[in-house]
């Protein structure tokens, strides 16, 4: 059975190779010189590969986002600007950020990227119940191992969060309980959340009062039983998350779990995720 802590070591350490893509200067430099704004880039872009999405389609799969900021961008973006410049662009970017990062010159790039891709294309397999992932994983692959080792996290990054938006939705945990949640754990500022999202206040305020009354807010801070739902959710993420991994010898997936760790710091020491004030 596939090691459920590797599996989750491998996925955390790598995440920042395709986490960076939403806060680096060059997406939103690549996407303005499209026409697009920030917030319609960062739609436009990730939801490309389901074609010219509507809003509602973006507003179903991504999950948290609030809809009207979604219905601002979409689909008026596809007015601008096709779905497949929209990629390539995205590709750009990548590639420009990463090498900025020096990801490029990494000495176990390809036995990372072999690997990596290797769980990716496993998680193809499993396509059902995961629109998001299944547009993706409809790409063709880069040439460059460097775009080959963002695209696979990035597969295995939609491959996973689909399956959380199962689990939000199994644990009656709408979109904006999902953020008031994520903010109580302290691990994400409340500001950004909030900023990022984009929900009204009167509505944030409205879901705390909902989660305290479910008993799993007291004040700002998650109760036990907040806790203990958070950390179910989670786990069972996790677990939906091992079809992936099970391409990978117990060996083979603590040698991602290792190499990924270099992968992931040479992003953050980079400033790659630094949050724009």
């Amino acid at each position: 059975m596939t090691d459920l802590r590797l599996a989750r070591q491998s996925w955390r350490r790598l995440e920042p190779v395709h986490g960076m893509i939403y806060f680096v200067p060059e997406a939103t430099e690549r996407y303005a010189a499209l026409g697009l704004d920030f917030h319609t880039g960062y739609f436009a872009s990730r939801g490309a590969a389901l074609g010219p999405a509507s809003a509602e389609l973006v507003i179903a799969t991504f999950y948290n986002f609030c809809p009207t900021l979604v219905r601002q961008a979409l689909p008026g973006a596809w007015k601008i600007v096709t779905p497949e410049k929209m990629i390539e662009a995205r590709l750009d970017a990548a590639d420009a950020a990463l090498r900025r990062a020096g990801i490029h010159e990494i000495e176990s790039l390809a036995e990372t990227t072999a690997l990596a891709r290797r769980a990716a294309e496993k998680a193809c397999e499993h396509l059902q119940g995961r629109p998001l992932f299944a547009a993706h994983a409809a790409l063709p692959w880069p040439s460059e191992p460097l775009l080959q080792l963002w695209h696979a996290q990035t597969l295995l990054r939609e491959f996973r969060g689909d399956g959380h938006v199962a689990m939000l939705l199994s644990e009656e945990v709408g979109p904006l309980d999902a953020l008031v949640l994520h903010a109580a754990t302290g691990s994400v500022p409340t500001v950004f959340l909030k900023a990022s999202r984009a929900w009204p206040e009167e509505e944030w305020a409205a879901a705390e009062e909902r989660l305290r009354e479910r008993g799993l807010l007291a004040g700002d801070e998650l109760t036990e039983r907040g806790r203990e739902l958070r950390q179910r959710i989670e786990d069972r993420t996790d677990e939906l998350a091992l079809p992936a991994y099970a391409a990978l010898s117990d060996d083979e997936l603590a040698r991602l779990a290792e190499l990924a760790r270099v992968f992931g710091r040479a992003v953050v020491d980079a400033g790659l995720l630094a949050i724009a004030s």
